[in-house]
């Protein structure tokens, strides 16, 4: 049941602000203040979080599973419940459930059961393929990478209203396909691409306004031949997601990229689940997963975990490494009630302590944890 709830003695962090001796207030499900420690009104619960971290809830734009729930390989309310559930836990409360390169009727299929979960926690589906270029395909499997063509979308996403990023090899897809997309409200992203510096900076200009996992499966960062890397960080507007987990990106390239794109670069976790069965078969090697032939496939971070990777190995300060998972991911998805603790916001809240272990979740202003 929803309450009047008052975190106190912690230090807050919200879009800008880092806040001490001050308390944030949530009544229901939404946001109503951020108000000095002596002015709590006396209907409030006060939650004395010992001198720990408050913030937004986490937003994962690219996740497939977790633990065991491979999304793609389920396809069923049950396991997108079961995802929902074990995210909140690890502090992430907005996500997009990803699925790479499948067929289209495995798209259609999990179209249909999202719809069906209507689940609260997951904002929408992030289809990773199949119109990529094969050339870069990573673990994605080549026989299952298609050319798109109008018809095809329009017979896969047409009135669906579910899926809310796609990831393209733009230099291969049409114009028209791209405006088509665009049109239903999908956000682009340039990813597993061969793309030069000029097909990316021309895909920027037309409406692709991300890159996907940089620096993983693109076109790479040549002294004669800049590639996705520099098309990106010379755009100035177009964002993209990074891997911080020192496996698919060294810290140093983190850094850079940091450096030079600022408030454009954001967290995902890209990370799958443990599954031995279907197309993709995850087999967990110590601290990411591969293919069965050895193919890097994915991490196993958490989204936490990524936040205190850019702190410890890249010297991103905490306040901008938290914006990096909340605030910059809910506006690339046009989001202005999440990702920040301001008034009316969704009661969306992580707790953490210095050593960045979980210590409380609310979520729509019901605690989780």
């Amino acid at each position: 049941m929803n309450q009047n709830l008052a975190f106190t003695n912690g230090r807050i962090f919200s879009q800008n602000q880092i806040l001490d001796q001050h308390t944030l207030l949530i009544s229901g499900d939404r946001i109503v203040d951020i108000i000095p420690n002596h002015d709590i009104p006396s209907d409030f619960e006060i939650n004395d979080v010992g001198g720990a971290i408050v913030c937004p809830g986490l937003i994962d734009l690219q996740i497939y599973g977790t633990d065991t729930d491979l999304f793609s390989a389920e396809l069923s309310v049950e396991s997108l419940n079961r995802i929902d559930q074990k995210l909140l836990k690890q502090g992430c409360t907005s996500y997009m459930p990803t699925l790479a390169t499948n067929t289209l009727e495995v798209f259609a299929e999990a179209i249909a059961v999202f719809k069906e979960a209507k689940s609260q926690v997951a904002l929408g589906l992030h289809l990773e393929g199949p119109f990529l270029n094969p050339a870069k395909r990573g673990a994605h499997p080549e026989e299952l990478i298609i050319q798109a063509t109008k018809p095809m979308l329009q017979e896969l996403l047409e009135g669906q209203e579910v899926v809310k990023i796609m990831t393209i090899a733009a230099e291969l897809m049409d114009q028209e396909c791209i405006d088509y997309l665009l049109e239903l409200g999908i956000h682009l992203t340039l990813g597993h691409s061969t793309a030069t510096f000029q097909q990316a900076t021309q895909a920027f200009d037309n409406g692709v306004g991300m890159v996907t996992h940089l620096w993983n499966a693109m076109s790479p960062f040549h002294h004669r031949e800049v590639g996705i890397p520099g098309a990106v960080f010379s755009h100035g507007s177009a964002s993209a997601s990074i891997i911080v987990d020192g496996i698919h990106v060294d810290y140093q390239a983190v850094r850079l990229s940091k450096e030079l794109m600022g408030d454009r670069l954001f967290l995902i976790t890209d990370a799958v689940a443990a599954c031995n069965k279907g197309v993709y078969q995850h087999v967990l090697n110590g601290d990411h997963y591969v293919m069965p032939d050895g193919t890097l496939s994915g991490s196993a971070l958490s989204l936490l975990q990524a936040v205190k990777n850019c702190v410890h190995h890249v010297g991103i300060p905490l306040d901008e490494s938290l914006r990096m998972a909340t605030h910059y991911p809910a506006k690339l998805i046009g989001r202005a009630d999440l990702g920040n603790l301001n008034k009316n916001s969704v009661a969306n809240v992580l707790v953490f302590n210095d050593d960045f272990e979980v210590q409380q979740v609310v979520f729509q202003g019901e605690k989780i944890i």
